[in-house]
């Protein structure tokens, strides 16, 4: 097991279960909005309608969050396993959680328009 300090205490159960509990909320994500596209004439109206109601902001948040855990468990794997060099790990590392809170902050301001 990693015992650096970017594992933040983790490991691998806890990363095996949260891969695979965003997996699924990725997956029901994905038939939600299939079905919308599937079962509905999409206009501009239909279409804000739809990310108007607070169910689907929230599902869309819990699965933008979701791509966010299970991109920064993978990368993090990836990283722990091919580079070697600490500090341009912990340097890819810092730049790759800036980039997911930055998807994080432009999908919140995006979705309720804060």
């Amino acid at each position: 097991m990693v015992k650096h300090i970017s594992s933040f205490g983790r490991n691998g159960v806890h990363d095996f279960i949260l891969i695979r509990a965003t997996a699924i909320i990725m997956t029901l994500y994905t038939i939600y909005m299939v079905s919308f596209c599937a079962f509905t004439d999409i206009s501009y109206v239909s279409w804000t309608q739809f990310f108007g109601g607070t169910f689907t902001k929230v599902f869309t948040m819990l699965a933008l969050v979701s791509v966010l855990i299970h991109a920064w468990i993978g990368l993090w794997q990836v990283l722990t396993d091919y580079i070697k060099c600490a500090m341009l790990r912990g340097g890819l590392q810092l730049g790759i959680i800036a980039i997911l809170f930055g998807y994080f902050f432009s999908g919140l301001f995006v979705l309720w328009g804060a």
